[in-house]
């Protein structure tokens, strides 16, 4: 048996072999990836990516199988190469293809374009976007906004300062049935109108709303039901100026709204609702409430302006089934956001029954200038 000793040269060698085996066995096994998000979810969080960073559409994209399919048409005057990086860059992106338009025979006429199925949008708590759309030109749909006013032969109303604040959030979104998604969520609004010819600009009227919704949508059509409580406030300045007695006005109520999508950016929606635990009592119920609403699929100034209009018609059984026409019109700044709502610049124009608290009863027409926060 060979006693002699081990070569001290060879130490170092045996020690690194021995470091390495013990490391190697240390080594914590490689944890499982990360399932990858699903088409949907990329889809809501590119399409909202391309509008907020690229003010590109959202409808320009689609996505298969990780695959992010953009719509060479709807990208006229943008940066190509740096929004197939960005979204490239995606969780759950595998690739990102631009597609061109398929090059055939001249289409046959017809209508317009069909209106473009809307991207699916992102599933799960507190999610971005909404199912059903804001109405435009609802004056009690909770939004932030700032308003000047011109009253036309009112007794108390002349320059008149209008400002709401207010949202609509979705708490949670959840796919239904084949493409259809659904949401629950809450709706919250102040509406106030002050008196600006006055010394010390009146509070005129302030009203709360305060909502549960439910939405669904599946392609072009989607719906909302709420149940919501509204109460009115009149100014404490108008009050001591004028002494008008003030009115109670409370109520809670349930409504439905149907909207459909339609061809060249229209929109058409109709619904009702229903009052109850009403305050005064003796308020009659019913109402009926429909429109129509155009988005321009077409931008100008490189892309930076977008022409909007809505008319909504409104028609309460308190009133007489009178009919309150609210039409807005201007454009929507495509390059200015603030937690993903467009800025828009509207003209105003309203005929009908005051919206403002226990005026109901009067008929009220005003011209005016506003700047709104929509999504």
């Amino acid at each position: 048996m060979d006693t002699r000793p081990t070569d001290r040269r060879s130490m170092p060698w045996l020690l690194a072999a021995l470091l390495a085996a013990t490391l190697w066995l240390l080594e914590p096994a490689p944890a499982a990836a990360a399932p990858a998000p699903d088409d949907p979810y990329v889809a809501g969080y590119a399409g909202a990516v391309l509008e907020r960073e690229f003010k590109v559409n959202r409808r320009a994209v689609t996505v298969e199988n990780g695959v992010i399919i953009l719509d060479a048409a709807q990208l006229a005057g943008a940066d190509r190469g740096r929004i197939v990086s960005t979204l490239a860059a995606l969780p759950g992106v595998t690739r990102v293809e631009v597609r061109e338009a398929a090059v055939g025979p001249p289409p046959a006429p017809g209508p317009g374009p069909a209106a473009a199925p809307p991207a699916a949008l992102p599933t799960g708590f507190l999610p971005i976007g909404h199912l059903f759309q804001p109405l435009l030109a609802d004056p009690r749909w909770p939004h932030f906004s700032a308003a000047y006013r011109y009253y036309f032969g009112d007794p108390d109303l002349k320059h008149v300062g209008a400002v709401s604040f207010g949202e609509t959030i979705p708490i949670f979104r959840g796919s239904g049935p084949g493409e259809s998604q659904w949401e629950a969520g809450i709706q919250a609004g102040v509406f106030a109108v002050f008196q600006m010819d006055q010394p010390s600009k009146d509070l005129f009227n302030a009203d709360y709303f305060a909502a549960l919704y439910g939405s669904w949508r599946d392609g072009p059509l989607s719906a909302m039901g709420r149940l919501f409580h509204q109460s009115s406030h009149v100014g404490d300045e108008f009050l001591l100026r004028t002494r008008t007695e003030r009115v109670n006005l409370t109520y809670e109520s349930v409504d439905l709204k149907l909207s459909y999508d339609l061809p060249w950016g229209f929109r058409a929606y109709a619904g009702g609702g229903y009052l109850f635990d009403q305050e005064p009592s003796d308020l009659q119920p019913w109402s009926v409430q429909g429109g129509m609403e155009f988005r321009s699929p077409w931008t100008m100034a490189s892309g930076q302006i977008r022409p909007v209009a809505a008319v909504d018609i409104q028609s309460r059984e308190q009133n007489g089934w009178n009919a309150d026409f609210s039409l807005r019109g201007g454009i929507q700044l495509e390059n200015v956001r603030i937690f993903e709502r467009n800025l828009q610049l509207l003209l105003e124009y309203f005929h009908g029954n005051s919206p403002d608290g226990q005026f109901f009863k009067r008929r009220v027409e005003y011209l005016g200038l506003g700047a709104h926060f929509h999504f």
